[in-house]
């Protein structure tokens, strides 16, 4: 494999900008880019994953939208992660094939949620035959039990995967299970793998026991989203005081992004909040959700939008 930058940071689970007819909306992306990467410092992407609708969307939709993030992205962005998961094996090595192809960054699969893999050998064995088809790009495993109903721990998935998947690098660890977290990384093999943590508001403990950053949020209280979008600031400023180490200034920062979230998921907040967030704070449309999603009404977005503009960050803004 050639040598690649380390992926480590903040990675944006990206929305799917979609028209108001619920067509994916290609013409904003690069719009999208440049926000992420001049106004919240954000360069890693995870792209067509949970919070991008990617198991909504059409096998040529995600497609795509891949080539387009790659296409926009280039020179600008550090890593694009293509999740290629699917419920179909064969869609699934596909979309692996073809993220290879356009030059993705790595990949990532997600557990099939229907017919579900019960025991580590069935899901590695799923893995494995997708990551077969990129023999070359860097191979991640997204973990996010709360969707998928597969509660495989992942240490227990770790041990001898590379014999299986040499290409494995790491996994989005999209759980509230600290403890699995924890074993994950004190295995020997921690210096090898990267463990992106996507539960915003615990990501101060991930990183107090060794997560390498985070891809955010898989929630596991309400439906689905990701601050990075529009609180990639915040959170690298909250990153940058935990390597100080200023934990108290880490602390504030954690705390108030705890505040927005707590205020948002009492009102219901999913995809489609996340969409009408991120069209308000950045300018950019992002469209409605695809159905059975429905949009979030009016008054959320005025809510949401006067709870962010309320908060009072430790950096004055």
């Amino acid at each position: 494999m050639t040598p690649r930058k380390k992926l480590e940071g903040l990675v944006a689970a990206t929305v799917t900008p979609m028209t108001p007819d619920g067509r994916i909306n290609l013409s904003v992306i690069h719009q999208y880019v440049d926000y992420l990467v001049s106004e919240q410092n954000v360069k890693n992407i995870f792209v067509n994953g949970t919070t991008g609708e990617g198991l909504s969307l059409s096998i040529q939709e995600r497609k795509q939208l891949a080539e387009e993030w790659m296409c926009q992205g280039k020179d600008k962005l550090d890593h694009v992660i293509i999740h290629v998961g699917a419920l179909s094996l064969l869609e699934s090595q596909e979309l692996a094939r073809h993220a290879a192809a356009i030059g993705a960054s790595g990949i990532a699969v997600i557990a099939p949620s229907f017919f579900k893999p019960t025991n580590k050998d069935e899901l590695l064995g799923f893995l494995q035959k997708v990551a077969s088809e990129a023999p070359t790009v860097p191979f991640y495993y997204y973990h996010i039990p709360a969707m998928t109903g597969v509660k495989i721990r992942v240490e227990e998935l770790l041990d001898g995967i590379r014999e299986q998947i040499p290409t494995f690098q790491g996994v989005k660890f999209s759980d509230t299970d600290l403890l699995d977290l924890a074993q994950c990384i004190n295995k020997k093999e921690r210096e090898q793998f990267v463990f992106l943590y996507g539960v915003d508001e615990q990501l101060l403990s991930a990183l107090a026991i060794g997560a390498n950053g985070a891809v955010g949020r898989e929630s596991l209280l309400s439906s689905l989203y990701c601050t990075y979008n529009y609180l990639g600031r915040k959170t690298n400023l909250m990153l940058q005081a935990f390597a100080k180490p200023d934990l108290a200034l880490a602390r504030k920062y954690q705390f108030l992004t705890g505040e927005f979230l707590s205020f948002v998921i009492k009102l219901g907040f999913g995809v489609a909040q996340t969409k009408a967030v991120m069209t308000s704070v950045s300018g950019i449309p992002m469209g409605p959700p695809r159905l059975p999603l429905v949009g979030a009404s009016e008054e959320f977005i005025a809510k949401a939008k006067a709870k962010l503009e309320s908060i009072v960050w430790p950096d004055g803004d």
